[in-house]
């Protein structure tokens, strides 16, 4: 593990080597959150969100997920900074980060405060996946403080029309939260929760960087040859 962290820190380092440093500590912090959530590692994974190559900054903001999947409580006073990059150009990183803030929302959803106008700009993400995040941990948000605001219960009311279950379900968890119901259907009952978000983590992930047309790489978009190499010349992602 560190030599990974000593990888991940190294700025001369091939930046795809960083990038898979990062994922990699991302996968041991599922199951060994304490090895991976030191504060050098943490800040390591976070500065690079504002620097680094498009490539690295979507495994940064993987591992940072897994983290929060990992030990919720290691990122809760990092809400704020992570929620400074939902708006980043990479909807996987706009995604990877929009979970990690839910993630720890479900066990500490105060903490959700410092972050509700970045929460609720993302209701309007082109991402489906990002907009039902956004959705879930509103909700979460609803459950520990009153959000007296009928511009978010609007916003909210008119995603309960959107075209995808994912969207629409969460939409109606939040709104149930907001208005204090508590006669939530069977369906919602595992929204907001860390277990359900764990388990949805690698179906999401494979919809999300599955290419909706063929010649594109599935990792970074990147339109690759018809006959090139077997594998993307950008992020080195096999073809």
């Amino acid at each position: 593990m560190p030599s990974l962290a000593e990888r991940l820190a190294d700025e001369d380092e091939f930046y795809y080597v960083r990038a898979r440093a990062a994922e990699a500590l991302g996968y041991v912090a599922l199951d060994d959150p304490e090895t991976v959530a030191t504060p050098e590692t943490l800040a390591e994974l976070r500065v690079g969100l504002s620097f680094d190559e498009p490539e690295v900054k979507e495994k940064l903001a993987k591992a940072l997920e897994y983290v929060a999947l990992g030990q919720p409580e290691r990122l809760k006073h990092q809400i704020l900074r992570l929620a400074a990059h939902l708006d980043d150009d990479s909807e996987l990183v706009r995604y990877h980060l929009c979970t990690a803030v839910t993630v720890v929302g479900c066990e500490h959803p105060e903490s959700l405060a410092d972050c509700r106008d970045e929460l609720v700009a993302r209701l309007g993400d082109d991402n489906v996946y990002v907009r039902g995040r956004a959705a879930e941990a509103l909700g979460l948000l609803a459950l520990s403080e009153k959000i007296d605001s009928p511009s978010i219960e609007k916003s909210l009311t008119a995603l309960e029309d959107d075209e995808e279950p994912f969207v629409t379900d969460r939409a109606q968890f939040a709104i149930k939260s907001l208005t204090e119901q508590s006669d939530s259907a069977d369906s919602l009952e595992k929204i907001g929760t860390i277990p359900m978000i764990r388990d949805e983590t690698d179906t999401i992930l494979k919809e999300i960087t599955t290419p909706d047309t063929e010649g594109v790489c599935s990792h970074c978009g990147l339109a690759l040859p018809e006959h090139g190499p077997p594998m993307c010349p950008r992020c080195g992602a096999p073809r």
